[in-house]
């Protein structure tokens, strides 16, 4: 009994760790948040600053364009997780239940889209999309994040079909429903943990990507949040409390979407991990 209390106190002490080395970044983010100017750099390193302030939020807000880098972050990453999620879902189900001729060069080619360094398809990108006026536009950005996150979010809903037995739909379809009426309302309703968590790896990736937002967006009409945290450095200085500040108000919509989606996602990974 001793020891497998001391193993139990042993196992909750290393979790209690491991959250606390997790969340500290966060907690450092907030406390420089609230931390006046003047007091950044005088007080050395402390858990909190003996005098807190809001102006930093205040500033953002009101003297800055982040609410215009918020809602167009909000928009490219909803709209990316959105089209992902549908088309990934119709890929994934075809290459789950048909079998085609060249199913599997399909399948190498997806995979060997996600061996390159993005970097090195910027420029390329760029040319292809400049003709099309799509530079400089969210709509460019949902394109290119849209091509870039469906092949890993293809595989992801694959996984969760293959879990599914054929027989469901089938015997849907002996009953008179078309393969996309069994799809629909079979076979989508006991996937749902799968489009959960498809929604979450996208909707982050999106929401936090940089590089082809600074490459393919000038100006902070089409800015999104991670190029409008660098309006903030200057030449010769760094704002810290209002970039800290703009970063804690960009993780509200990220935590909000994860807590709506919980339990599919903690469902969807766990099967994710086991299936396929």
């Amino acid at each position: 009994m001793t020891g497998k209390l001391i193993g139990t106190i042993a196992h909750r002490g290393a979790i209690l760790v491991y959250i606390a080395f997790a969340l500290f970044p966060l907690f450092w983010l907030l406390k420089v948040s609230v931390t006046p100017n003047d007091l950044l750099y005088s007080e050395g390193v402390r858990l909190w600053p003996s005098r807190s302030t809001f102006d930093h939020y205040h500033f953002v807000i009101e003297n800055s364009a982040f609410p215009t880098f918020f809602k167009n972050s909000l928009i490219v990453a909803s709209s990316t997780a959105f089209a992902v999620t549908v088309f990934s879902s119709l890929a994934g189900y075809a290459l789950s239940r048909f079998r085609f001729r060249g199913k599997y060069v399909i399948i190498a080619l997806m995979l060997i889209t996600q061996m390159f360094p993005l970097v090195m398809l910027v420029a390329p990108i760029f040319k292809m999309l400049s003709p099309l006026g799509l530079t400089n536009s969210l709509t460019g950005l949902v394109i290119v994040y849209t091509a870039f996150n469906v092949p890993f979010a293809t595989f992801l809903m694959q996984s969760f079909f293959d879990g599914i037995p054929k027989d469901l739909e089938e015997a849907a379809m002996i009953d008179g429903a078309s393969r996309f009426t069994a799809f629909r309302q079979i076979i989508l309703p006991l996937t749902l943990p799968g489009i959960a968590a498809t929604l979450g790896f996208v909707f982050t990736a999106a929401w936090s990507e940089l590089l082809f937002a600074l490459m393919l967006i000038s100006g902070n009409a089409s800015a999104t949040f991670p190029v409008g945290l660098l309006t903030f450095v200057s030449k010769f200085s760094v704002d810290f409390g209002q970039m800290m500040a703009a970063g804690v108000m960009a993780l509200i919509p990220a935590c909000l979407f994860f807590l709506l989606i919980q339990r599919y996602l903690v469902q969807g990974l766990t099967a994710g991990a086991v299936k396929g």
